[in-house]
Parts: structure tokens; sequence; C-alpha cells
């Protein structure tokens, strides 16, 4: 959303936009805000630890009605499948408060994969009077669930844009620092012995991922980081889900040529990104940023709702299965043809103007309330 607040701040004649923070996770919100320079007007501060996301989405909707009654916007812009989005959708909508959704539009077709952000996502597109879809894809989805085409706008996705900003950043001298220890980085001029060595980002988090298909995951990197003997790096920051952090750390903690970091500040997870040789993720965005990047992705999971970079051959669903997982990675570890198919900067997902157009069919819609 960064890049649409941005863009909003420069139409400052049109629009006064205000922004407004769950921090459901405080400790990875408050980098990305400060990377972007936004300060929010609003703070729900919802952490708490261990909640459900019905407890979160009760919270949303309890905290937030009081907002929006006092603010009386004329939009609220909701992005992405988390329930979050979901529970505003809703609570704006119970005030008839008008709801753009960026990255709308984006559908599995398996209600529990992913788990519970296909059902929040397709909640809030039906919700929403504006649906900015990222794909034309995207756009067939809402078409085929009846929302009428004049309010969708193929916009492409936000997230392209952020990426695009933020890899146009240097590293700070911290995260050069991190790249330096970690081997993917020069340091005052100087490059690591190992600095040849093929680089693995892993993410992993996912809520439909928790018990075996994460410990079949962990299982797949260490063999993965054993057969490498040192030709192969694994980096993995590691989500503080205990779900995610109590079994990472169990299989993979102290395994050779395997580095377990907390949570990275996002200027240094895209500069890991652009060092590595492969991305192994779980992630939702992280499909849509690495093929700007010319980084094949192998896609742990057994479904994805962004198949178009899939289609264009710089990413591949590999699901949960040790077997496969370890044998995917190393064919395009040890295959130079097979790897360069794949690493070719090409993003279906956007061309780095997603704002632009998200806020120009703001304008051309108008300002209005449904009581307006």
């Amino acid at each position: 959303m960064a890049p649409v607040v941005r863009e909003l701040r420069k139409q400052a004649d049109h629009f006064q936009a205000r922004t407004c923070a769950t921090a459901q996770h405080r400790d990875m919100l408050d980098q990305v805000l400060d990377l972007f320079g936004i300060v929010p007007d609003v703070d729900l501060d919802l952490m708490q630890e261990g909640q459900t996301p019905s407890q979160v989405a009760s919270r949303v909707l309890a905290r937030l009605e009081p907002v929006l009654r006092e603010e009386r916007p004329d939009w609220v812009l909701v992005q992405g499948d988390t329930t979050t989005v979901m529970a505003t959708a809703i609570a704006a909508h119970h005030l008839r408060i008008r709801v753009g959704h960026v990255e709308a539009g984006l559908r599995t077709g398996d209600r529990w994969n992913p788990f519970p952000e296909e059902m929040n996502r397709i909640l809030a597109d039906h919700l929403s009077d504006l649906c900015f879809a990222p794909t034309e894809r995207a756009r067939q989805s809402l078409l085929q669930e009846g929302i009428p085409d004049w309010r969708i706008r193929v916009t492409g996705n936000t997230v392209v844009d952020a990426l695009r900003w933020v890899a146009k950043q240097p590293p700070t001298p911290e995260v050069a620092e991190l790249l330096h220890q970690l081997g993917v980085g020069e340091l005052r001029g100087q490059r690591t012995s190992d600095a040849s060595a093929a680089v693995l980002l892993v993410t992993a988090h996912r809520r439909e991922s928790f018990g075996q298909p994460l410990e079949r995951v962990c299982r797949a990197l260490r063999e993965i980081a054993q057969r490498g003997n040192g030709r192969v790096r694994i980096v993995y920051p590691v989500h503080p889900n205990p779900n995610v952090y109590g079994p990472v750390h169990h299989l993979l903690d102290g395994v050779d040529h395997v580095t377990l970091l907390p949570p990275v500040d996002y200027l240094t997870l895209v500069h890991l990104m652009k060092r590595s040789t492969l991305i192994l993720t779980d992630s939702g965005g992280i499909q849509e940023e690495a093929p700007s990047l010319g980084v094949p992705v192998l896609v742990l999971r057994e479904v994805t709702e962004r198949p178009e970079a899939v289609e264009v051959g710089v990413a591949r669903v590999v699901g949960t299965d040790t077997e496969r997982i370890v044998a995917e990675a190393f064919r395009l570890l040890d295959d130079p043809e097979a790897h360069a198919a794949m690493a070719r900067p090409v993003n279906p997902y956007g061309d780095g103007h997603a704002a632009e157009r998200i806020v120009e069919a703001l304008m051309e819609w108008g300002g209005y309330g449904y009581e307006g």
C-alpha cells in the first residue's frame, strides 16, 4: 500500500489521505513504515501473542468502527487478503463507506488454500466498490463471480512499484555487514571466500503449512544443504509465529550451510533476493517480486493464486513434498540451461505504475460517499 500512499500525497489538491495501521505484527510493521516514510494517523495497536484470525477480526471491527465514524472518509482502501482486510471491508460496508480493494481478484478456487486468505479476499472483493485487479486473469475471476466490469480496474500490482523503488536504494551499513557475513555481498571491496556458492533464499510461514508440511520443507532444506556440501548456502529469515519458529529451529538449527535469521526488514530482503540464485517460498508477495529481479522461484504450496509467473516460466509450484523440493532445487542448481530459462526478468504482475492507475481511477470516480 505504500506506493498508493505516496501517490495520494502527490495529489494533495484532490485527496486528503490518512493512514491506519492495525499493528498486528508491530516489529515487522514499523521497519516498513520507516523505510517508506509513513507515519500512521491512526494506530489500532492490535498485537497480541497467539491471536487467532477470529480474534483479530473482532478487534479490528470493534476498534475501527469508532475511527470510521469520526473520520467519515469517502473511501477506505485495503490491500491484500489478510483478516484485517476482510474485517475492514465489513466495517466500512456497515457504515456505507466506499471500499477500494487493491490486489483484487486473486483466486486458487480452494477455500482452504491459502487459509484463511482465499475467503478473506473473496469477501473483500464482493464488498468493494472498486476492485483493483493486478492482472487480466484476476479481472476474469471477478467477472466470473458476478462482479460487474465497471467496478474493476486492471492496474498491475503495487508490490512491483514498491520493489522497484526499494531495489534502487543502496544497502545501509547494517545491511552491507549482514550480506558480507552471509557471503553474498561486498564489504569495503572485499568478498568472502565462499562467494561463489549458490544462495537459496527461503521464506515459509503460511498457516496451511503448519505441522507436517513445514516439517517436510525443513527436511528438504537440510538435505539440500548436506548434498550441496558447501556449494549451496541456505538463508532462511524465520517468522516469529511459534508454529514456524519452533519446528524450523528444531530441524535446521546448527545444520552446516544453513543460516537462520530473525525476520529481516524489507530493504534487507530485497537485497537478499537480488543476490539469490534461487528462491523457495510460500509467500504471495515474493512470487510477484522475484520475477522483476530475474530470480527463479519454487513455490512451496500445493496451489497458487498467482499462476501468471508459472505460465511465463519464471516460477514453478513444487508443494511441500520433501523429495520433489530437493529434485526441483538441484535441477536448477545442476543445469545452467534450466536455471537460465527461469532466470528472466519478466514480470506479469506490473510495470511499476499501479499506484498511479489506482489514484487515477479514484479521481475519475469522484470522492463521493454513498450519501454524497
